[in-house]
């Protein structure tokens, strides 16, 4: 297949063809950033490239200097225009993709290809700046191998060596240097990484975010990303519909948006968290979100153990880390499913918690009021029963397309609409509550979750991102009411899961048979899973185990230098023998010629040091007549294998040959 791929650049000169192929590389380097890249930039990357190729094929000369500054010029402009700035992760990556494309342009000579292959080298890590996924891997994985053929294939002047030659030298370079690369991973100290900037991507699409604006989107895309995976320990897996993970708890209230309080307000309520039952302890592999929060099953005393980080947690239960979490982490938790939080009595510290803005929402403050006012009613427990089944009974429905609301979007659930999805409910539901008097607030994280029968994990995705209600009642404290679960009891637990449009060739997968679907994106996540537990979190903590398995019995960071210097020195001295040895080889085509000098000698006949095959075989023919044809003409193709455009007899045949000659004899 490589072969037929490759049969029409053998008609192309030698330098347009290795130049066709670098600019192939170069996109297969850049396209898997067109994600991240403004569009401007994949678009002038593009064009650049179809142009550098089409002077490749036409043998056409290349710019001037000038169209290089012009193009330079607008890359510059056009990247201080999308980013304001000409540094940074964002801007940084924008100009090293349209450099790599622009250096093209000025590919004369081999030193101007050296530098396109150190830039796509660079280009090349930039892209794990954004993922560092399996797909991203394999991705770069046969990037690298292009760069290295396109390399090894430049120190190949003489000649029209095939890029099928290179490759094989480029993959034996690439198999002798994954010793290397392996010993580098594992004990090489892990550091954090070195970008990562906060940024909310979760505006209308599930997910988990810092703050929740009711009634801004018209439709909710269902994201379909995976946030974390859970391995629970044993068999003791709590029910579906008990498995809560507490994210952001948002009490402030604008009229439209729900937000945290600041820190300084959340410490006048204490947290005072009470717990019944066995603890459930699991292990949660948790996404980058750039966020510094924990996801932890409700609710947690004892701090998570997150290796490299420290932790805090609210009063109002939520887990925080001292930085944003940029990278994959994992840590392990110890929670309890039955708990009750906060004060037992009325405290002045809880007002904050019945706070609506003046004049918002008029006509839910007077239901509010009216059903505080009916004897049923008088205690709490009665109020959420009775606002429960109104959502039960009274025509409300789950939605993940409602429209976009007004100013009064609680006014609008209660008595127009009727429909949302769980934000609208849970929001609508705590103004209802606290214009009954009653202190509530909202809290925000992921519910339910699916098991994974291949790896047994738990997998949360952003489609299980979820928005639930926490009541203040005398004599309990908080306590968790969830109000979707009356509107739409199948989205609780996910019994029926929502799950996001499929795109074309799983959609056609799920037509034809939807367990084989399910199976194979079981399968596909459980692949993930392994990469992310033993490649991306591999660990300091991992690193100090593996040396104790290695036999030290207190691992330090400086045992951890000591094994890597001794791997560093071992692989020194076996590339110093290497070299020893490789000096005595000579390239194999001038290896045989030596051979046919050396019969040659042995017949009588006197050769220069430098004579080429064909001077030599002309000297054979004088010297030895026709008797000697043969070896003429062997010394004729041995020439044509290592020189001629058309494709040559393989080196192969001609030693076979070699041996098969009737060669002269004095």
């Amino acid at each position: 297949m490589l072969n037929r791929w490759l049969a029409p650049l053998s008609t192309l000169p030698r330098e347009a063809r290795d130049t066709l192929f670098l600019l192939t590389v170069v996109a297969l380097i850049v396209l898997p950033q067109v994600g991240n890249l403004p569009l401007w930039c994949t678009a002038l990357t593009t064009l650049v490239l179809l142009w550098r190729g089409t002077l490749a094929v036409r043998s056409q000369p290349l710019p001037s200097r000038w169209w290089r500054v012009a193009l330079l010029a607008v890359t510059l402009a056009a990247t201080f225009a999308t980013h304001r700035t000409l540094i940074g992760r964002d801007a940084g990556v924008t100009l090293v993709v349209v450099l790599l494309a622009l250096k093209t342009l000025e590919l004369r000579a081999r030193r101007d290809a050296f530098v396109v292959f150190f830039l796509g080298f660079f280009a090349m890590l930039t892209n794990f700046f954004y993922s560092q996924s399996l797909l991203t891997a394999l991705a770069m994985l046969l990037a690298l191998l292009g760069l290295l053929t396109a390399l090894v294939n430049a120190h190949m002047p003489v000649g029209r060596p095939s890029l099928l030659q290179a490759a094989r030298t480029a993959g034996w370079m690439a198999l002798l240097g994954a010793p290397i690369m392996l010993a580098l991973f594992m004990f090489f100290p892990r550091m954090a990484p070195l970008w990562g900037t906060p940024n909310d991507t979760m505006t209308g699409r599930s997910g988990l975010s810092s703050s929740m604006r009711v009634g801004t989107i018209a439709q909710l895309a269902l994201d379909d990303g995976i946030a974390a995976r859970i391995k629970f320990d044993g068999d003791r897996v709590p029910p579906r519909p008990t498995l809560y993970f507490r994210g952001p708890v948002l009490s402030d209230f604008d009229g439209r948006e729900w937000t945290a309080p600041a820190p300084w307000d959340r410490s006048f309520l204490p947290a005072n968290l009470r717990v019944e039952g066995d603890p459930v302890r699991y292990e949660i592999t948790m996404e980058p979100s750039n966020r510094p929060w924990l996801l932890t099953l409700d609710a947690t005393v004892t701090p998570p153990e997150v290796p490299g980080l420290r932790v805090m947690q609210t009063p109002d239960l939520q887990w925080l880390t001292n930085r944003p979490i940029g990278d994959l982490l994992r840590y392990r938790v110890e929670s309890h499913v039955a708990f009750r939080s906060g004060p037992l009595q009325q405290t002045p510290a809880l007002r904050p918690y019945l706070a609506l803005p003046p004049g918002s929402n008029p006509r839910t403050v007077a239901l509010g009021a009216e059903l505080r006012a009916d004897p049923a009613m008088a205690d709490t427990p009665a109020l959420v029963r009775a606002v429960l089944q109104r959502l039960r009974t009274g025509g409300y429905v789950y939605t993940l397309d409602p429209g976009v609301y007004g100013d009064n979007t609680a006014d609008e659930f209660w008595f127009d609409r009727k429909a949302g999805f769980c934000e609208h409910i849970a929001s609508a539901f705590v103004v209802l509550m606290r214009s009954a008097g009653v202190p509530a607030r909202i809290v925000t994280g992921f519910q339910g979750g699916e098991l994974n029968g291949v790896d047994n994990f738990w997998t949360l995705r952003n489609s299980d991102a979820h928005a639930w209600a926490e009541v203040w009642q005398a004599g309990e404290g908080w306590v968790r009411v969830d109000p979707t679960g009356s509107v739409s009891p199948d989205r609780i637990g996910q019994f029926r899961r929502l799950s996001a449009q499929p795109g074309l060739f799983s959609g056609a997968i799920g037509t034809l048979s939807p367990t084989l679907a399910q199976n194979l994106r079981a399968a596909w996540d459980a692949v993930n899973n392994r990469w992310n537990q033993w490649v991306l979190n591999y660990t300091q903590s991992r690193q100090l185990d593996l040396l104790k398995n290695l036999g030290f019995d207190a691992p330090s960071l400086a045992d951890l230098a000591y094994v890597l210097l001794y791997l560093l020195i071992g692989a020194s001295l076996a590339g110093a023998g290497w070299t020893l040895w490789e000096r005595n080889r000579h390239d194999p085509w001038l290896r045989l010629l030596a051979q046919a000098r050396k019969r040659l000698d042995q017949a009588g006949l006197d050769l220069p040091p430098t004579a080429p095959p064909r001077d030599i075989a002309q000297r054979v023919r004088a010297h030895f007549g026709a008797a000697a044809q043969p070896v003429h003409d062997w010394l004729l193709r041995l020439e044509a294998q290592r020189y001629a455009r058309a494709a040559p007899q393989a080196l192969t045949a001609l030693r076979a040959e070699f041996r098969r000659l009737a060669w002269p004899k004095r």
